[in-house]
């Protein structure tokens, strides 16, 4: 069965730093770009991230441009998404995703089980 388990969310200052990671079986990293979507209460679920698998492009929402970056290891098959300057409408849950056409969600295949970020005093 092919899994996208995350890890490193929590409780965070605004201000702070947070490190999400996500592992990735084989088949989902040789076969799809991975990213990140996040849902915050109240809200529709949105784009945060990509990274192509292929070329290596990567894809910011405007809300996080110059505070995150996406990245991989493909021999630890881990993606990261390491978030600066947090703010506290970054809070949300954040979903790992393995997607077929760049960070489009109906394109989105497979999806962890979501990591809950909290940017608060």
């Amino acid at each position: 069965q092919e899994q996208l388990v995350e890890s490193g969310g929590g409780l965070v200052q605004p201000g702070g730093s947070l490190r999400l990671s996500c592992v990735a079986s084989r088949f989902i990293l040789d076969s799809y770009d991975i990213g990140w979507f996040r849902q915050a209460p109240g809200k529709e679920r949105e784009a945060v991230s990509c990274i192509s698998g292929s070329d290596g492009r990567t894809y910011y929402a405007d809300s996080v441009k110059g505070r995150f970056t996406i990245s991989g290891d493909n021999a630890k098959r881990t993606a990261y998404l390491q978030m600066n300057s947090m703010k506290p409408e970054d809070t949300g849950v954040y979903f790992c995703v393995a997607v077929s056409d760049y960070c489009i969600e109906q394109d989105v295949e497979y999806w962890g089980q979501g990591v809950q970020v909290t940017v608060s005093q």
